[in-house]
Order: C-alpha cells, then sequence, then structure tokens
C-alpha cells in the first residue's frame, strides 16, 4: 500500500468502497495533504487549480461527518456558476454513494425556484449552490442553515470576481461560528486574504503549484509577435497551421468573444460565444454543444469559462494575453493533460510585452517567439464538430428519459448506436447529439412527432 492510498485514511468503510467504485486508489497532491488536515477539523485555505481533484478532497472530509439521521443541512458549498454547482454537487452524490440515505441537494439560478422550495422540504444533508439562490432561499425561509457544520467557499477568487462579497458575508453570518471552513482559490490576492482573516480560525494553508496539478502536462508554448491589426488573420491561420480537433479561444471582454466567435464562423470555424451577457439558457446550450462535440471552438472570457472542463483539448489560444500572469498558466493548463501533449499559442502585440515579460518570470523560463509568416495557411480549410445537437421539446416534466430516445432513434429511425453520443435531459426540454452525416435521417423521424407515444417537437441546435 502506498503512502498515497485512499485507504489509509481515517474514514468509513462505506466511503473507502464508494472511492474504490468510481477508481480512486492514490491521492492528488492536494488530496495528500489536504484531506488529513480537513478530517481533524482544521479551517484550510487551499490554492489549487481546476484538476488537481479539490473536490474530492472537501466531498471526503465534509461527508466523514455527515449525520445521516439528521435531515438537515450540514454542509453548505457555495461556487462561483451553476456548472461548477452541478459538477461539485454530481461528484459529492458519488463519493456518497454507498453511505445510506445522504441526500444532496443544488440550489441555482436559472431552476425554478417552486421546485428546489419544494425539494427543501424533505431534507437535505449536503447543499450545493451559487451565492444568488442560496441568499434567495434564506431570505424567503425555505432554507435554514443554523445547523452546517462545513462551509466551502470553491473558486473564492471568481466569485469575488463576480461581485459575489456582499452576499457570501450575508450567507455566511448564518452560518454557526463554530465550524469548519474550507477555502478553495486558484489565486491567492489581497482579497483572498481579507476574506479568510474574516471567516476563519486560524487556517492551515496548502499550496499545490500548477506543474503539480498538472504533473503528466507536456504543453508547447508559442507566443507569435504581431501588429494590431494581424490579430485575427493570424488566429485563422493558427487554426488552418494547425489543424486541432478542438480549441478555446480566450478572450478579455465579452465584445472580443462575440467578435472573434463572429469571425471564426464567417471562415468555417464552428464556434460559440461564452461571455456573462448570455442568459442561463443560452449559456447552458452553449456548454452542452461543447461538450457533446456539436462545437468545437469555444470563444470565452476566464469568468464565464471558470470550472469547465473538457476533456483532451487539443489547443488554447489567447487571442490577447491576460495582464496577470497567473490567469495565462491557469487558462493553458486546460490543454495537455492526462499525459497528453498540450498546444498553447499567444498573440503579443508590441504594447503587450511586458505582461510576456511577467509570464516568463512567473514560470521562470523564456518564452519562445514566433512570427505568422511561419504559419503554412489552408484557404480551404475548416473546422465542423463531428455531431450535430437535436433539441425535443419534452424534458422530465414530461417524463422523458434516455432510454426513449436512444430507443426511438435505433429503432424506429435507424440509426446506429455509434451514431448517437451524448442524451441530456433537461425539465422541460431534451437534447441528443448525432452523427453529422445522419442528422437528416433522424429528423425525418422526429418530424413525425411522436416518442413512445409521446407527442414531441424537434429542432437543430444552432
Amino acid at each position: 500500500m502506498t503512502s498515497s492510498a485512499f485507504s489509509r485514511l481515517k474514514v468509513s468503510p462505506d466511503q473507502l468502497k464508494a472511492l474504490d467504485a468510481l477508481g480512486y486508489t492514490s491521492m492528488t497532491p492536494v488530496q495528500e495533504q489536504a484531506i488529513p488536515l480537513i478530517l481533524q477539523g482544521r479551517d484550510l485555505v487551499v490554492r489549487a487549480k481546476t484538476g488537481s481533484g479539490k473536490t474530492a478532497t472537501f466531498g471526503i472530509g465534509l461527508l466523514s461527518k455527515i449525520n445521516p439521521r439528521f435531515f438537515g443541512a450540514q454542509a453548505l458549498i457555495l461556487c462561483p456558476t451553476r456548472e461548477l454547482a452541478d459538477q461539485v454537487g454530481a461528484e459529492i452524490r458519488r463519493l456518497a454513494s454507498q453511505m445510506a440515505n445522504i441526500k444532496v441537494i443544488m440550489l441555482c439560478g436559472g431552476k425554478p425556484f417552486g421546485a428546489q422550495r419544494d425539494s427543501l422540504q424533505h431534507g437535505a444533508h449536503v447543499v450545493v449552490g451559487t451565492p444568488g439562490r442560496i441568499h434567495d432561499h434564506l431570505n424567503k425561509g425555505t432554507l435554514a442553515i443554523d445547523q452546517v457544520h462545513t462551509l466551502v467557499l470553491d473558486e473564492a477568487d471568481r466569485m469575488l470576481d463576480m461581485g459575489f462579497a456582499e452576499t457570501m458575508q450575508a450567507i455566511i453570518a448564518k452560518v454557526p461560528k463554530q465550524r469548519q471552513t474550507l477555502l478553495f482559490s486558484a489565486t491567492y490576492p489581497d482579497n483572498i486574504r481579507q476574506i479568510s482573516r474574516s471567516i476563519q480560525q486560524n487556517p492551515a494553508m496548502v499550496e499545490v503549484e500548477d506543474a503539480v496539478a498538472h504533473e503528466d502536462a507536456v504543453i508547447e508554448q508559442v507566443f507569435f509577435e504581431i501588429k494590431k491589426h494581424e490579430r485575427q488573420t493570424t488566429l485563422l491561420a493558427f487554426f488552418e497551421h494547425h489543424r486541432p480537433s478542438n480549441g478555446i479561444v480566450f478572450c478579455n471582454t465579452k465584445q472580443q468573444c462575440g467578435e472573434v466567435a463572429d469571425f471564426l464562423n464567417q471562415h468555417d470555424i464552428e464556434a460559440k460565444a461564452l461571455h456573462g451577457d448570455l442568459d442561463q439558457r443560452e449559456r447552458d446550450q452553449v456548454l452542452l454543444q461543447v461538450a457533446n462535440g456539436s462545437c468545437p471552438v469555444l470563444v470565452a472570457t476566464d469568468v464565464a469559462a471558470r470550472g469547465l472542463d473538457i476533456k483532451a483539448l487539443a489547443m488554447v489560444i489567447n487571442f490577447e494575453l491576460p495582464r496577470d500572469p497567473e490567469v495565462y498558466v491557469h487558462r493553458i493548463g486546460r490543454t495537455g493533460r492526462a499525459g497528453e501533449t498540450g498546444l498553447a499559442l499567444s498573440l503579443v502585440t508590441e504594447s503587450e510585452t511586458p505582461r510576456l515579460r511577467k509570464i516568463e518570470l512567473y514560470q521562470d523560463q523564456p518564452g519562445a517567439c514566433d512570427v505568422p509568416a511561419s504559419l503554412d495557411r489552408d484557404p480551404n480549410y475548416e473546422l465542423k464538430g463531428n455531431k450535430v445537437t437535436i433539441q425535443i421539446d419534452a424534458g422530465r416534466k414530461q417524463k422523458m428519459r434516455p432510454g426513449d430516445i436512444l430507443g426511438a432513434l435505433t429503432g424506429d429511425a435507424g440509426l446506429q448506436g455509434t451514431e448517437i453520443g451524448k442524451i441530456t435531459i433537461a425539465d422541460y426540454s431534451s437534447y441528443v447529439a448525432v452523427q453529422r452525416e445522419t442528422l437528416r435521417q433522424a429528423m425525418n423521424f422526429l418530424s413525425q412527432g411522436k416518442i413512445k407515444g409521446k407527442s414531441i417537437r424537434a429542432r437543430r441546435l444552432r
């Protein structure tokens, strides 16, 4: 048994069984350092990036203290975005899968308040949510957190960046002072130090460097020196030269995101913009199409992309260098995971050279620089998603299940199981990804308007 094995932790046999079922055998560096301290009851500040195993770190810790016989909120986890809250809630449920009667509830904006209120009436052990919606429930008296013994602030720096400081303080004021507070943050600026001082008791500090969090990562970084007017044409040249299967383009402003996505689409590169001006439904649909292979390129701001984890990301592009070198490292850490080689390309104008120098100092290595003339252009290049998403106007509330959609498409519609991708069921609609070349066949069937005898309408999601 290695020293980093989960089996040496002082947790229940049920928890170890769940970890074993999930294939968790050895701990990541952040888990190895933080979990024993959490099990001791210490307050903790953990500085670690996405992909470091932080959700299991606090999940294992808080579940070890849950009393399943008491159906009140005992652990509260605050997340900056609904996507992250959904990921965290799903992971906590998996970690609790072998424990009897543990109820986890997600409270996020963009979902019906009434359904959440009704669910809360039956009690919940662990509450995961966004600050705004948690605050709404507290104000309306539908959520009680006076018995919470573990408070987790996940990606606390992003919650502050997004303007949640006052809301967070109002929520924390309602949690018992005698509690364990776990603060997780990718960066550690002054405002995080201040919030730690105000809400934590003698916290231990755990820091995991990026090189450790992504220790298998091999990322080729190249900085392209350009004139200001060459930004878009060089971006296009990156795709034409490297021909990636997918990628993220990071922009510093919402306006840039929209302009860059439009530019790529005009040049036959399928792209979606993700930024703060999208409503929740639009945001969910963009993320869905990226996750299921219907959209190969995401153009995003840092805040919008936080908590987003795309498997096997071939290329990260900085359309403009960020001012903070930590943000740069966080961006490029999304490629080159799990032993794969990643590619990070950045556009740098003369006025941005000081930002490049900061990145070089932060990484303690010189940046490899190049010029656009070295890139081989292909005027016929195009990049489309290998799948297309179909939206069906019936969901969970209409008793629609993934098996119903799969059965209809592989039965009467005549598609092969291998031609059907991810199926997602929301409250009032469902989404299915199909291979691009089978779209017409699937739509011809769905246009007849029935799945398992239920009337439906279907359309291609664009």
